[in-house]
């Protein structure tokens, strides 16, 4: 039975047209016009209090960052003992952007020269163990993020991962389609949404909101709960399965965040 059902498949596949390199090249839009902003969220895992890696940050790996037009939010958990971390989130205006900073921000002789010192301080005696990257593209709702006003002091950094790509494109849509705007009308403000292209994770999307404090935001997803277009989409069948795990962490702004 498996191996007719494998011949059946092999036939499947091979009357299936080939498909040329040529719509996926030009897919890329890498020209600039219409594109989306890609997202690094880099999460490092510290040795100590973080105040040396703070320091890096905010005069030598930002302002780096800042020169090739890419703007870093900053944030460490807002549980204390949650502290041993930090979270960079790098804002690039699109693709290509991204690939140019990975190359040249090596090139950038203010930034090898001021970071040199911090290189060789924290070879032998790492200020880090490791870092986690996530790397993805912004949703078609929101192509380009939202900055926080004045009066943000919460941030939530969510990931909603999915049972197969399938799944995940469905709840991609369901944000695009429904869900952002039952955000934007309950209080949860939205910064960016992005869909995850490369991540200890996957398949999965992630989103940061930001709220004033930590009842506002309890009250806004309370709202979000009981509002009648949420309970509406959240039991229609092409909605069904689209999220099986869902990782919400609290972050603090730090001083020094663009965000």
């Amino acid at each position: 039975m498996q191996r007719r059902n494998f011949i059946k498949m092999a036939g499947v596949l091979a009357s299936t047209p080939t498909l040329t390199t040529t719509p996926v090249i030009n897919a890329l839009n890498l020209t600039g016009a219409g594109e989306k902003e890609i997202y690094e969220c880099r999460i490092y895992t510290l040795n100590g209090n973080g105040d040396t890696l703070d320091i890096f940050f905010n005069e030598t790996l930002i302002p780096a960052y800042n020169r090739l037009g890419v703007t870093v939010g900053a944030f460490k958990p807002y549980k204390p003992e949650e502290e041993q971390q930090r979270y960079l989130l790098f804002i690039y205006p699109n693709i290509a952007a991204y690939f140019k900073a990975k190359k040249t921000i090596w090139d950038d002789r203010t930034f090898r020269s001021l970071a040199q010192a911090f290189f060789d301080a924290t070879a032998p005696q790492p200020v880090y163990s490791r870092f986690e990257t996530i790397l993805s593209e912004a949703f078609d709702k929101i192509p380009v993020h939202r900055k926080p006003n004045e009066e943000r002091t919460l941030f939530e950094f969510r990931v909603y991962q999915s049972p197969n790509e399938e799944a995940n494109r469905r709840k991609v849509k369901m944000f695009n389609v429904d869900e952002i705007a039952i955000f934007d009308q309950t209080g949860i403000n939205s910064v960016l949404y992005g869909d995850i292209l490369a991540g200890p994770c996957q398949p999965a999307l992630m989103y940061l909101t930001w709220y004033r404090d930590e009842p506002t935001r309890n009250e806004a997803w309370k709202q979000f709960g009981n509002h009648p277009d949420w309970k509406r989409i959240s039991k229609l069948p092409e909605y069904a399965h689209t999220a099986t795990n869902n990782k919400s962490i609290l972050l603090l702004p730090l001083v020094y965040s663009q965000l």
